[in-house]
This record gives C-alpha cells, structure tokens and sequence, in this order.
C-alpha cells in the first residue's frame, strides 16, 4: 500500500480524505492528518480514524515509516515554504493546485524534490475527466488538422461566505483570483491541447467579492502555432454554478466539454467521421456531485500506479509549472495594460507578493 500524509486539513483536504480513507483508490490508504488548527486536525482525524498532528515535523518524525507520500493541501502561497520544509524527510510531494504562486518559487520546489530523490506530483485531475481524454486522443491523432480557436470558460459562483472561510482567500500572497485559483485548472487544458502561447492580452476586475484579487478576468491569447484562444473566467456567476468548459475548434472539426467540471460531452463534430463518433455524447458523459469531479481518483491511481510500478508521473513539476508561468503573463498583461510575450517570460509584480 502507498500510504499518504494530508499536511493541511482545510476544503480540498475532503476531498483527498474521503477517496484515500473510504479506499477508493486501489492500493492507497491514509496513515496521517496535520493542520496548524488543532481543532480541524483533531476533526479530520477522528472522522477518518488516523493519528492527527498540529505540527508535520512531529507527524513525520512519528509516523516516518508509515508515510510515503506527503499531500500537501494548504493555501496556494504556502505550498513551497511546506515543500522546502518537509522534502528532506525525503517523502513524495503531492501538491495540489496552483503548485505555487511564482514561477521561482516552483522553480525551487523542482530542484528541492530532485536534490532529494523523490517524486513531485501537481495535481491536474482534470486532463483524466473522461471528455476530456477523449478531447486529447482526438487532438493527438491530428483530427481536428489546423487549430483555429481554444476557448475556456469559467463561470462558477463563490459568494462571500466561501471567501470568508480563511483569511488567505482570495490574497495577493497566498491565493490570487479566479485566474490563479479556480480557472488555473482550466487554464492547464487549454495550453495543453493548444500548445506554448505566444502572447496574452487580459483585463481583470472585482465585482461582487470583497477580496484584494479579481473575481472576473477575460483574456486573449495567441498560440505559436497561429491559432487564437479566449478566457473567461468568473466567480461572480449568481445564484449558483453555471459552467467549466472548453472548445476546440480546427480547421477539420469542433469539440465543446461542458457541465460544471469540464464533465460532459456536449459537440462533437468532425469532417471526416470515425465508426465510434456516434456514440461519442452519450458515452463520455460524466455527473459529478460537485465542481471537483470525479477524476482526483483517477489522479492518485496514478501516482500509486508511478510510485509502485515505474509508470510515468501524471504530471510532474516541470509540466505543473507551464500553468503558473501562463497565469503570470495574464496577471502581468491586466497589470500593465499591454499585451505580453511569454518569451518575456513576464511576471506579475502581484501574485504571491
């Protein structure tokens, strides 16, 4: 069994504790909780019936030979301090999203984890939703011929209240906006499927949330390889959630995922039509409870499927980091009102400042 250590016991952290606790991931159980607030430690583990700590030193200390991977799920701006704390224990670094708040930052946390000869996992669950993969097949066998536009559009509803949660939320320092925070997943697919960017051009602004970053941010994009991208991105949609989507449209055909987490096939349209293409809408279609999913599952089977049969990483640090350096040249374009080279490598004089 690979067995996972939370360091962080906040709103993310149930989901990673109920699918390794409830064994919903073959050959991964949960050995250990930790959180600074003795209250949500002492909580998350008596509900998971685990040894629970409000300092990691003194969890990996007691339990070294109980963990093998460290889950680290705190606020975004304290993901590196934790890494560059806690690899010499020389355990695996799970991160979760964004791996970090600047590009220097991640930077360290690849050259921390390779210094002490462990794996760094990022957490991208959605490049496993099943429409997705579906997407990325069709895009690797060159179906859709020419890129022609790559849109993504987030419109989820965070109110106040889920602001208010933590103080963190929604800093400059330690979270960033709806670009660095829910739509950095998003963002992820979007590059991936598309290729490197080119250049951004972005406006950003703060509607309904009383917080220092953006809760709205829309942005153009110019791929290397001459096609043009969109985002959209917004925690300001009323009453509820809406959409996480993304459309790929080539010179041969056209894809659009819908639902609220990039869940559900809704287009699927190709000039030259393959046998399976009919089934396509109602085959991958996926109903998740809530905006993450059901493919963080499919995400840490992997990382037991790498740590104990030599499968290659999910996605590693190296591959974590090309989100964080595009969501930088978004922030730094909304900063100077310009449109940004990434060649430029621009940064956000703001994000994790």
């Amino acid at each position: 069994m690979v067995r996972f250590a939370l360091v962080g016991c906040g709103r993310i952290a149930e989901r990673h504790a109920e699918l390794l606790a409830r064994e919903h991931v073959p050959g991964a159980i949960l050995s250990a909780v930790c959180d600074v607030l003795p209250d949500r430690a002492e909580k998350f583990g008596k509900k998971y019936n685990v040894p629970w700590f409000t300092d990691a030193h003194v969890m990996l200390k007691e339990q070294a030979s109980k963990i093998d991977v460290l889950s680290i799920l705190t606020p975004s701006g304290k993901h590196t301090e934790n890494t560059l704390e806690l690899v010499k224990y020389k355990k695996h670094i799970l991160v979760e999203k964004p791996m970090a708040l600047t590009v220097e930052s991640a930077d360290a946390m690849i050259k921390a984890c390779r210094d002490a000869g462990v794996h760094l996992f990022v957490v991208k669950q959605n490049r496993l939703n099943l429409p997705v993969q579906k997407l990325k097949q069709a895009h690797d066998q060159g179906r859709f011929g020419k890129l022609i536009l790559g849109t993504i559009r987030v419109r989820w509803c965070r109110p106040q209240a889920y602001y208010d949660q933590d103080s963190w939320r929604g800093t400059w320092k330690w979270d960033g906006g709806v670009f660095a925070n829910q739509a950095s997943h998003h963002i992820d697919l979007l590059s991936w499927m598309m290729g490197p960017v080119e250049s951004v051009y972005t406006q950003i602004s703060t509607h309904l949330a009383k917080i220092e970053a953006e809760d709205t941010g829309v942005a153009l994009l110019k791929f290397k390889n001459g096609a043009m991208g969109v985002i959209e991105a917004t925690t300001a949609t009323r009453p509820k959630d809406l959409e996480g989507s993304i459309s790929i449209l080539g010179e041969n055909g056209t894809v659009e995922i819908g639902g609220f987490a990039v869940n559900e096939m809704r287009v699927w349209n190709f000039s030259e039509p393959q046998s399976e293409d009919a089934e396509v809408l109602t085959r991958y279609r996926e109903n998740p409870p809530n905006v993450y999913g059901f493919s963080h599952s499919r995400y840490l089977s992997q990382v037991v499927q790498c740590l104990k049969g030599g499968d290659p990483s999910p996605v590693d640090g190296e591959e974590g980091k090309k989100s964080l350096e595009l969501i930088h040249a978004l922030y730094s374009s909304a900063e100077t009102g310009k449109e940004v080279f990434l060649k430029d490598q621009p940064r956000s004089k703001r994000l994790g400042k």
